[in-house]
């Protein structure tokens, strides 16, 4: 992606922020997740998932599924190639790896998420941070985690690049990227309607080296409704 794309797209995502008129008291599910948890469920055709950043900075990691082909999942790269652009909003379509629409955006009152970052890992916190750091807890643990415990299928070789919600990575001039303060604030959230069965696995990010997080791991909201 060039500066220009990344310009752009954040400038459009500031302008497509929606409110939805769903009404939390109708949910069929509404559940707080802990700080630093996993979390998978299966989301069936035409329900809509609500992500809540209760506090505000907090990253929620996500992967898509398709509940009847595994091997079958979310692609950040169909998603960047199909709407020219690097950041999610209302109105993008999640596309999976075979091209195929998984979820649409339907609402977003916080206007920009990452689809660059990726989930945090041994490996990626000795990079980023310090030797000292690789064994902290990760979302790739967090991950590994759940899909052991679900016995779903799903393996280590099914963790592909992933989406973070709220988490604010921007692109440097030199095509780098910087792990920033978050966009998001309390109350922010992000609704997305399933157009197929899909599974959803969340890491809510326990990184405590993360600015993103504003150091300080904190609980989701998830509401879905039929």
């Amino acid at each position: 992606m060039t500066v220009i794309d990344h310009k752009v797209t954040a400038t459009a995502a500031a302008i497509r922020l929606k409110d939805s008129a769903l009404d939390p008291a109708q949910a069929t599910l509404d559940h707080c997740q802990p700080a630093g948890a996993p979390w998978l469920h299966l989301l069936k055709q035409g329900q809509t998932l609500r992500i809540v950043d209760l506090e505000g900075n907090q990253a929620a990691d996500v992967l898509f599924y398709n509940q009847h082909d595994l091997a079958e999942h979310y692609s950040a790269t169909e998603t960047m190639l199909r709407q020219g652009g690097i950041y999610l909003t209302t109105g993008t379509t999640l596309y999976s790896s075979d091209g195929n629409g998984m979820l649409t955006l339907v609402a977003d009152t916080c206007g920009r998420h990452d689809t660059l970052g990726g989930a945090c890992a041994a490996e990626s916190n000795t990079v980023r941070y310090a030797l000292q750091k690789k064994y902290m807890h990760s979302c790739r643990d967090n991950y590994l985690l759940a899909i052991q415990h679900a016995d779903i299928g799903l393996t280590k070789r099914d963790l592909v690049p992933n989406i973070n919600f709220f988490m604010n990575v921007p692109v440097t001039e030199e095509g780098g990227l910087k792990f920033d303060d978050g966009v998001s604030a309390p109350g922010k959230y992000v609704e997305l309607r399933a157009e197929m069965d899909v599974w959803v696995l969340i890491s809510n990010c326990p990184q405590l080296n993360n600015p993103c997080n504003a150091w300080n791991p904190t609980p989701i909201r998830l509401l879905i409704w039929d």
